[in-house]
């Protein structure tokens, strides 16, 4: 399976490919189950998941039913384990909203949810992150995840993003960043797409974050606690789960 996964990865774009395997996603999930590897996020589990990337496939890592990755599976056991947001009745704020949590966040009541996007369809409120068309205050908690490396103006996304937060709120930022890289690297004239792919990590991202974007975050007033949540989480649960041992979870308060 995982062959036949390499060969369509270099067939087809990769959106397409997403797009394939999401309408194919319960097919592909019933050939793979199994009792080796779970996802949190619905709780079903498979001998294998799916290989995923850009500049590089990694293997066994997107979860066939809910199309989930590491990162979307270490914020739900954050989001589950350590906050109210299943409980507590909250204003939220959704960018760009992954499949794997759209539908389950839409059935809680007790949130008030908005899904914005500039692009997707499937958004509540078309928007530009970095003229938001949302008043000051207005939102309990915010998700924005591996977006603002989209983002040519970043320092104005994260100041929209202050602003709409309410106070005491939390902002959950995920971005891909590279642990030994200290300073953030982005060139404006790179535009080819190949070439960002290889340098940035995908044809549409505009740098490749360092460890400094934690105190970018700080200097715009956020409250940042970059927790490295996987030391909750036992060895044998993150191979199970398949999460990144040592990736930090920004966590931004106001």
């Amino acid at each position: 399976m995982n062959s036949l996964f390499k060969f369509f990865l270099n067939l087809f774009p990769r959106t397409l490919l997403i797009r394939i395997s999401y309408l194919m996603r319960p097919l592909v999930a019933f050939f793979l189950k199994g009792d080796r590897y779970t996802d949190p996020i619905d709780g079903k589990s498979y001998r294998t998941f799916l290989p995923y990337g850009y500049a590089s496939v990694r293997e066994n890592v997107l979860a066939p039913g809910t199309l989930s990755l590491e990162r979307h599976r270490l914020f739900w056991l954050y989001l589950k384990n350590e906050t109210s947001f299943f409980s507590e009745t909250l204003n939220v704020l959704h960018f760009a909203p992954e499949q794997a949590f759209l539908k389950k966040f839409k059935k809680l009541k007790n949130i008030n949810y908005t899904t914005t996007d500039l692009n997707s369809p499937i958004a509540d409120v078309k928007a530009d992150i970095c003229a938001l068309p949302f008043k000051d205050n207005s939102y309990d908690f915010i998700i924005c995840n591996h977006v603002l490396e989209h983002i040519p103006d970043d320092t104005k996304a994260m100041q929209e993003l202050y602003r709409v937060l309410a106070p005491g709120g939390t902002a959950i930022l995920q971005v891909p960043y590279q642990a030994q890289r200290a300073i953030t690297f982005e060139d404006n004239t790179i535009t080819d797409q190949k070439k960002r792919t290889r340098i940035f990590g995908q044809y549409d991202h505009v740098r490749v974050y360092g460890t400094d974007y934690f105190d970018k975050l700080r200097s715009i007033g956020f409250h940042v606690d970059a927790l490295d949540y996987t030391k909750n989480i036992s060895e044998d649960d993150l191979e199970r789960y398949r999460i990144c041992s040592g990736e930090l979870l920004p966590v931004c308060k106001k």
